[in-house]
């Protein structure tokens, strides 16, 4: 079994937040294999399907991102899924915007959606962090994650989505430089 969870925030105005990427790859990961309807379950939105022949759940939690390792410990531990099956998609500044970088375990950084899933359930799981570059000039780092993508920012994720829905399979057999290599190259 695979834990796919994308991070993000709840609320209708943080939809095109540059912090809600993750939902967006849960939603284009849940369209392109047909995974079940969208069911609020473990404080979070949950789907289930089979990618690559493998079992897999998808969920976005509504826990909002601060405390996203809350729904994903009561997940996780219901379904009996090993913390090395989860893998997480979030943004990240430290990678250029449009790329990805994938690793297992280490550090938050700083991103606090995932120091939450480090606190509940340890660091033994895999990530895909999608870069979305580093503020301009004055703006606060808070401040620009909870902006909206602008509309060139908007095509451009819209692509690392598509290139990461398409090379999924890779990423469910955990593959992750051979995933992040394939994904940075389309």
């Amino acid at each position: 079994m695979i834990l796919f969870v994308g991070l993000g925030n709840p609320t209708p105005d943080s939809e095109n937040n540059r912090h809600n990427v993750g939902f967006k790859i849960i939603d284009c990961i849940n369209k392109k294999f047909n995974l079940s309807k969208q069911k609020p379950k473990f404080k979070g939105l949950l789907t289930t399907g089979n990618i690559a022949n493998k079992k897999v759940y998808a969920i976005k939690p509504l826990t909002f991102m601060n405390n996203s390792g809350i729904c994903i410990r009561e997940l996780i531990e219901y379904f009996k899924i090993d913390a090395q099956d989860v893998i997480v998609f979030h943004d990240d500044l430290d990678v250029e915007f449009g790329k990805i970088k994938t690793k297992f375990g280490g550090s938050s950084a700083g991103h606090n959606g995932v120091a939450s899933i480090d606190k509940f359930i340890g660091k033994d799981y895999s990530r895909v962090r999608i870069g979305i570059g580093k503020p301009k000039g004055s703006i606060e780092v808070a401040d620009y994650v909870l902006q909206n993508f602008d509309d060139d920012e908007t095509i451009g994720i819209d692509k690392i989505t598509e290139n990461i829905t398409e090379s999924i399979s890779i990423l469910v057999d955990k593959k992750l430089d051979l995933f992040s290599s394939t994904v940075n190259n389309k």
